[in-house]
Parts: structure tokens; sequence; C-alpha cells
């Protein structure tokens, strides 16, 4: 299917557009100190999600908890200062360095849209990040539920409906194959695939699956996306 079929870009933002695990490992090496230093990447991110799926809800407010279970396990300063501090830092993860330039270039050609597990208050500090890209979005605490909910997708599918844009015009881009690209094709969504990872072992801090879904489109930055979208376009003569 070419790039042209697509109205709508519906974007994961957290792993896709912003660099959580960057944020993740300088804020409890900041935090934790020399205890933290000897940490590999991989245990800090276990513990982490051990802790993230402990307490799932608004990020605004869990994280103070998920730092606090993450550091009794890690043996880090667990006090609430510290936690308070972790609390604070994820509303200020960085964006991935190619995020906001590519996103300004889609959006010459494309309607976009976040759909984020993040609560209203933390994608607003995620959009400020990246520019206020998006046309519309959709967060959790907006769907009662989080991805890989097909609930969530089907509240969004409504949603952009009712601005008159069909199924078949959406095409929905994202890093995590748990939380979006395998429960989106088993949907019917056109996927592509932003392998943030690609080249490092591992899942990282994202949850594993026992099987990658092979998607529609497949690159390694949204660089890369933009650059094929615009090479894909008729030249003037």
């Amino acid at each position: 299917m070419p790039f042209s079929a697509f109205k709508v870009l519906t974007f994961d933002v957290v792993g896709t557009l912003i660099d959580f695990e960057t944020g993740i490992l300088q804020s409890v090496r900041r935090i934790g100190g020399r205890a933290a230093q000897g940490l590999s990447d991989d245990r800090i991110f276990e513990a982490y999600k051990r802790g993230r799926d402990a307490h799932p809800y608004r990020s605004s407010e869990a994280m103070f908890h998920v730092y606090k279970s993450l550091a009794q396990e890690l043996e880090l300063p667990a006090d609430d200062l510290s936690a308070g501090a972790f609390q604070l830092d994820v509303l200020r993860w960085p964006a991935f360095a190619d995020s906001a330039e590519a996103l300004r270039r889609l959006r010459r050609r494309f309607r976009l849209v976040a759909m984020t597990n993040a609560d209203r208050t933390a994608f607003s500090s995620y959009s400020n990040t990246l520019g206020h890209p998006f046309d519309d979005s959709v967060t959790a605490d907006e769907t009662g539920t989080a991805k890989p909910d097909p609930n969530f997708f089907a509240f969004n599918r409504g949603r952009q409906s009712a601005f008159g844009y069909k199924f078949g015009e959406i095409l929905h881009v994202a890093q995590s194959q748990h939380h979006d690209i395998g429960i989106a094709r088993k949907l019917g969504y056109k996927t592509c695939w932003i392998e943030r990872r690609q080249g490092q072992p591992g899942f990282g801090g994202t949850p594993a699956v026992a099987t990658l879904t092979t998607p529609d489109f497949h690159f390694a930055t949204l660089k890369q996306l933009a650059d094929a979208i615009e090479a894909s376009e008729p030249r003037a003569a």
C-alpha cells in the first residue's frame, strides 16, 4: 500500500517519540548516586517494569510509587524526596533527536494524532517537548484504559471517524511490539514499526513479546519514515 493512501498518522508517544529509556537511566543513576552506578541498564529496566506493573495508574502521579518500588528492589534511596524527583523527571523525559523535525515534516502531509498511555498532564509535557505537533490526541485517562487493550484503539477509531476519516486511511506508527504493533495488526490497522532499539539486545524498558509481529512498514527512526514518504512522492516534471 502506498503512503498516499493514508490521511492520518496515529502515534505512540512514549518510546516512539519520547526517549523514556534514556530518561529512566539518567534519573535512576542521578538520584541513586554511587549505589546506582554499577547497575546494568537491563537490571534498572526490569525493576522499572515490575514497578510500573504494580502501579499502572496516571503517569503524572504513579511514577512516585514506581520509583519507590524499583529503589527498594535495587537497594537505592527510597525516601519521598527521591521518589518525587523521579516523578518530576518523568515529565521531562527527552525526545529522540529526530522526533520534532520529522513530525514537522509529516504534518505537512498528514493529520497527526497522539495515542498515548500517558495521562493528559504527562502528555502535555511531552507535546511541549515535541513542539506541539499534533492535530488531535487521545490519552489513557480519557479512554479509561490503556494499550494494548483493544478498547483504546476502538475509542480513537471512533473519534477519527467523527472527524470524517475512514479506518483504511489511518497508519499507526509505534515502537512497542507489545503495546501497539501486535494488537494494531490484529485489529486490522496498517502499521509502521519504528524500531528504536534496532541493533540492541532485548526489549529494554518495554515488555517483551514471544513473537515479533511483521508490520506493513519498518524503520529504525522517525526520520527514515519521513524520508521514505517524501521519496515516494512523484517529482514535478
